[in-house]
């Protein structure tokens, strides 16, 4: 009989045992969690310099608002960063730039400029600190619809790389289509002239 409970007394303290770190593993501390997102948004300009090599001439990178949806297309990739737009911004034009492989086209949605601060707190502040970071940099516009219908067509065949901020401007967005930094359009037709001699 002592035999018997003692081997009950065992395999209870077995049980207990098992029970105790499978509920263990199954429940994440809310500070390791934290500690994750934290990483992570950290880790971004890094994920950011690993994929750029393999980015080029078509591609896109775009930064955007809070608002700006995430879509179905097989060829854009999302990052999500807990920051405002335009340090993200900056960072993504000097790495850009830095590069000696792409350049940026830079697109604005048109609809920024007629914004007033009344329906969107901070939208005039935002004009300014945009135009800064984009120096002598030319800005093209185009209506926000455009912008879908281009990306659209676009991701079909090329990359897309969509850095989501927590701007919550609207209309803030900033759309870079990727350029070859080596090679222009002026030599490019050069080159078919050239070769339509032939």
């Amino acid at each position: 009989m002592k035999k018997l409970d003692d081997m009950f007394k065992k395999l209870l303290t077995v049980l207990l045992f098992t029970t105790a770190v499978i509920l263990s593993g199954c429940q994440e501390p809310a500070s390791k969690t934290n500690g994750d997102v934290a990483n992570k948004d950290q880790n971004w300009k890094e994920q950011l310099n690993q994929k750029l090599p393999m980015l080029g001439h078509r591609n896109w990178i775009l930064v955007v608002d809070k608002a700006f949806p995430e879509q179905n297309a097989q060829g854009m990739e999302y990052i999500y960063i807990n920051e405002g737009l335009l340090p993200v911004l900056k960072q993504v034009l000097t790495q850009i730039n830095l590069s000696n492989h792409v350049k940026p086209i830079i697109y604005q949605d048109k609809e920024l400029g007629f914004i007033t601060e009344s329906q969107a707190k901070g939208v005039k502040q935002f004009v300014q600190e945009s135009k800064t970071i984009f120096g002598n940099q030319t800005v093209q516009t185009m209506l926000h619809d455009s912008v879908f219908r281009k990306l659209d067509t676009e991701s079909k065949l090329f990359k897309v790389l969509v850095i989501k901020t927590n701007e919550t401007i609207p209309y803030t967005s900033v759309f870079l289509q990727l350029d070859c930094a080596y090679w222009n359009g002026d030599k490019e037709k050069q080159l078919l002239d050239a070769l339509n001699t032939q």
